[in-house]
């Protein structure tokens, strides 16, 4: 037997030319498993302003259809190539807001992976360590703080008072100022403490500074930003 036969009998020798039905089930079982952890560990870590839980469901959806293609493609050589040549003509224009939403989705699509191809303990075991490792990092300080953006405009003769009252936050930056005659408008970013009791972030701050006399409006705004410090 030549080397060419040889090489075309061990890759033939891959692909059974049959799909089970109970391995593809057990495929999306584990899959839909590991993308719920997923979806778990992604919403305890989610430090973004609104959730989103069509995000979520696009995790748990990529996790179960790349089982169900590898799953698909290991059977038949000839699928395996169509579908090759089918997904490449496919383009993703959806734009990723998060950096790290682009990490979950990976994950979710290693995961199907490894559950299609059946490596159903090491996608277990792989997904488990990830998620344990990844929520120990966010815990040990690259968890972001309670950062809001404040947006004061008051008259000129209130800004004594007003810096008095931002000299009693916790910690603030200034990132704009702003001159309209008699008014000033002025955009800090604050760090707030939460309420121990729900987890929110107390909007009396906002009260406060609407109680000095001058001012004409306080806006209190929750964002994510890419400052460094």
């Amino acid at each position: 037997m030549s080397i060419v036969d040889t090489i075309k009998k061990s890759v033939l020798n891959n692909f059974t030319g049959t799909v089970s039905a109970w391995d593809m089930l057990f495929s999306l079982i584990i899959a839909f498993i590991i993308g719920i952890f997923i979806i778990y560990v992604y919403r305890k870590t989610y430090t973004g302003v609104v959730y989103s839980k069509a995000f979520s469901l696009c995790i748990l959806m990529l996790a179960m259809v790349t089982a169900m293609i590898i799953r698909t493609i290991s059977s038949n050589i000839s699928l395996s190539l169509g579908m090759v040549g089918a997904l490449s003509i496919v383009r993703f224009r959806t734009a990723v807001k998060e950096p790290v939403d682009t990490g979950f989705m990976f994950w979710g699509i290693s995961a199907g992976i490894m559950a299609g191809a059946g490596l159903y303990i090491p996608a277990l075991v792989a997904s488990l360590g990830i998620g344990v490792l990844y929520f120990v990092s966010y815990l040990m300080g690259f968890k972001v703080s309670n950062r809001y953006l404040l947006v004061l405009k008051y008259e000129r003769n209130a800004h004594d008072d007003v810096m008095k009252k931002l000299k009693a936050l916790r910690k603030f930056k200034i990132r704009s100022k702003s001159l309209f005659g008699d008014t000033v408008e002025l955009s800090l970013e604050v760090d707030l403490k939460e309420n121990n009791k729900n987890g929110s972030v107390s909007t009396e701050i906002v009260d406060q500074f609407n109680s000095i006399d001058g001012i004409i409006n306080a806006s209190l705004i929750a964002y994510q930003n890419d400052f460094g410090e």
